[in-house]
């Protein structure tokens, strides 16, 4: 099977400092998070800024598609149920 994202919910993780969402390989769920500093690189709206929940829901919407890019590759390596997305994984 391969990683796909056919719920579009997300959470913002405070303890984490990170947004949550999840993939699904068939029937197997896959729980990502994306560090709020990967965020910042890539969304100008959020670099420079106080990251609030509303701030960084907004970044992970506008940077979706490459986000679950980037979840996809760095599952396709190495099959976990849990992945932390950092800013490197972002080049």
């Amino acid at each position: 099977m391969t990683l796909s994202f056919p719920n579009p919910s997300r959470s913002f993780d405070e303890a984490r400092n990170a947004v949550r969402f999840t993939g699904h390989d068939g029937m197997f769920e896959v729980r990502f998070f994306v560090e709020i500093a990967a965020l910042a690189k890539s969304d100008t709206a959020l670099a420079g800024t106080a990251a609030s929940e509303t701030k960084c829901l907004s970044a992970f919407d506008n940077l979706r598609t490459s986000i679950h890019q980037v979840a996809s590759k760095a599952y396709s390596r190495d099959r976990r149920s849990s992945y932390t997305l950092t800013a490197a994984d972002f080049r």
